[in-house]
C-alpha cells in the first residue's frame, strides 16, 4: 500500500513544464484559428452539414415509406378478413333459414 502512496505522490509531484510548450501551444492555436477562418474551412462545414441533413431526410422518408407500405398492406389484409367474414355469416345464414324451413316442414307435418 505504501509504494502505491509513493507512487501517488511522484505522479502528482509538479514538475516544470518542457522548454518550448507555451511556444508549441501557442503555434498550435493560431494554426487552428486561421483554418477555422479560412473559406474552404467554412465551405467544407456547411457541406458536410447539408450532406448530414439531407441523409436523415432520406432515412426519415425512408422510414415513412415503409410505415405507409405496411399500413396499406394491413388494410388490404383487413378487407380481405372482412370479406371472408361476411361470406361466413352469409353461408351462416344460409344453413340456419334452411334448417328454419326444415324445422317448419316437420313441425308442420307432425301437427297433422
Amino acid at each position: 500500500m505504501r509504494d502505491f502512496e509513493e507512487e501517488l505522490r511522484d505522479a502528482f509531484e509538479r514538475r516544470p513544464a518542457p522548454p518550448g510548450l507555451k511556444r508549441r501551444l501557442m503555434a498550435r492555436r493560431r494554426g487552428a484559428t486561421q483554418r477555422q477562418s479560412s473559406p474552404l474551412f467554412a465551405w467544407r462545414g456547411l457541406a458536410a452539414s447539408i450532406v448530414s441533413v439531407s441523409l436523415c431526410i432520406l432515412a426519415a422518408l425512408a422510414v415513412y415509406g415503409g410505415y405507409q407500405e405496411r399500413q396499406a398492406e394491413e388494410q388490404r389484409q383487413s378487407e380481405a378478413v372482412r370479406r371472408q367474414v361476411l361470406t361466413a355469416l352469409r353461408i351462416t345464414n344460409h344453413a340456419l333459414n334452411h334448417m328454419n324451413q326444415q324445422l317448419a316442414a316437420h313441425h308442420r307435418t307432425s301437427q297433422e
